[in-house]
């Protein structure tokens, strides 16, 4: 970047703290996963049924092997340990927080050491030694992009890769904030369609800088009390509550209609998204896969919201559950 002095001011330049500063920086989720299998020289790479479709599409973009495998009702792997080869990694899931240290522990021992951890629904679950692990930013906070890897494979004095470009991905991010989602929605998509083409890049100055200005005590902690509100005013036993996660990233209440409940909420301003749509049509309907798809809903219970929202929510199914008997 050429050097200037004065004119017209930017964006401010925040002095706060990231809430992982000695971690690997980097672009997207996808392209950490990528970045990190060519890092350990993997050779294929065992990832859930129950999945984003970009994390697998993403591996196979980068010339590795793909092997599916399917999850208990306990979220524990179906893998037969002796199932890995040599250079084989697990990529292990850890689903609205939901895994303790304890059997990522157990499983990164069962597999020889070769557990790769997504913590993309678990942002503020520091890491474990020696077990490598990928987080993104911006399934908890208001950025266009942002991922980190933490492992030895990756220390952070030795990213060499070209530096990535967001300002042009923020427009429905600083939009968002003075209007409604869907004034800006057709934008979200267009930026998310993307990202499938970008390689692994360093993280952003602009999204580095954003990170340093987040309130992270306030971001936990009004996570923390929206969860606990919806789990009284929503009580719901399934695989992905088990477990109170000290920082949540949705609460996942299960509905038998989880579907058609989607579409009446989104009627109503309230806009709850499928962890993973592509499930429902291609995995058979007694699966955990699809009903977990169908039916878990991750309601929203961000820092941008309090108890008021959190019964607005609440009320809503009630209301639902109402008019059609449930």
């Amino acid at each position: 970047m050429t050097m200037e002095i004065g004119g017209y001011m930017e964006l401010e330049h925040f002095t706060g703290k990231e809430y992982y500063p000695d971690l690997f920086r980097v672009n997207l989720g996808r392209t950490a996963l990528a970045h990190l299998l060519q890092r350990l020289d993997c050779g294929r790479i065992f990832i859930p049924q129950y999945i984003c479709d970009s994390v697998f599409l993403a591996a196979q973009q980068a010339g590795f092997e793909v092997v599916f495998y399917s999850i208990d009702e306990n979220l524990c792997p179906l893998v037969a340990p002796e199932e890995l080869q040599e250079k084989d990694y697990l990529y292990i899931v850890n689903y609205y927080g939901q895994l303790s240290p304890e059997e990522i522990r157990g499983w990164d021992r069962e597999y020889h050491h070769r557990v790769i951890l997504d913590n993309a629904q678990a942002f503020f679950e520091r890491p474990i030694d020696d077990i490598h692990t990928i987080y993104t930013a911006r399934k908890f906070l208001g950025l266009s992009d942002g991922a980190y890897i933490y492992s030895s494979a990756c220390p952070q004095d030795e990213n060499d890769l070209p530096q990535d470009r967001s300002a042009g991905r923020m427009k429905h991010i600083l939009g968002r904030l003075e209007e409604d989602a869907r004034t800006y929605y057709s934008e979200m998509l267009a930026v998310n369609h993307t990202f499938s083409d970008i390689p692994p890049l360093r993280m952003s100055r602009l999204t580095e800088n954003l990170l340093r200005a987040v309130d992270y005590e306030f971001v936990a902690a009004k996570r923390s009390e929206n969860y606990k509100t919806l789990e009284q005013l929503l009580p719901s036993q399934n695989p992905f509550t088990r477990r109170t996660p000290e920082v949540p990233f949705a609460y996942p209440y299960y509905h038998p209609d989880g579907v058609r409940l989607r579409k009446a909420l989104a009627a109503q301003n309230i806009f709850v998204p499928t962890n993973w749509s592509y499930l429902i049509s291609s995995m058979p309907e007694d699966s955990f896969e699809y009903e977990w798809s169908a039916n878990i809903l991750p309601l929203p219970i961000d820092q941008r919201y309090g108890e008021r929202e959190m019964k607005m929510i609440a009320d809503a199914i009630r209301a639902y559950d109402q008019e059609n008997s449930l």
